[in-house]
Order: structure tokens, then sequence, then C-alpha cells
């Protein structure tokens, strides 16, 4: 298996787009979180598909970790956009993932 410390970084970051976007549906304005909610999803599904690649040591998962950065780059910010604490706590975990996504030693 590639580093498990990435294997723990993306199943974390899944975690916190999941309640990000959980939390987004109970805001006042739910359509001014749209895109936040549609980020949070497709973040989190590509965080566990490539957790799960990366823990078979598939051939494909350095391919799927560069997809991961840009789409944890992209949910960051559009979570830094938002006030609300659910939001910058998933940037911060966002960039953190984007972060050793794009590290050599992943």
């Amino acid at each position: 298996m590639h580093n498990p410390v990435i294997y723990e970084q993306l199943n974390a970051c899944a975690a916190a787009c999941n309640a990000c976007y959980a939390s987004c549906l109970n805001e006042d304005d739910v359509a001014m979180m749209a895109r936040c909610i549609e980020l949070n999803r497709d973040c989190a599904e590509v965080c566990l598909l490539a957790a799960s690649l990366v823990a078979r040591d598939s051939e494909n998962a350095d391919n799927m970790l560069a997809l991961c950065a840009n789409l944890c780059t992209a949910c960051a910010e559009e979570c830094e956009k938002h006030s609300q604490d659910h939001c910058k706590r998933c940037a911060q975990v966002c960039r953190a993932c984007a972060e050793l996504c794009q590290s050599p030693a992943h």
C-alpha cells in the first residue's frame, strides 16, 4: 500500500465533505450552497475511490490522487467562500488532503 497516512487523510477528507454536505442542506439558503454541496459530494466520492485504490496499491492510484488533489482544491476554494464553521473545517481538511495527494511521497 502507498503511505498509510494518505489513506487516512483521504478518508478524513471524505468524512469532512460528507459532514459539510449534510450541514449545507440544513442552511436557510440552500440554493446559495448548491455549488458547495455538489463539490462536497464529488470530493467525498473521489476521495473514497482514491482511498480504495491506494489500499490495494492499484497501478491507477497515482492518477486518481492527481484528480483528487484537483477536486480537493476546488472544494476548498468553494468552501472558503462561505462563513459557516462546517465549510471552514471542510476547506482545511480539503487543503491538507490536496497537499498530501500532490506529495511525491504518497
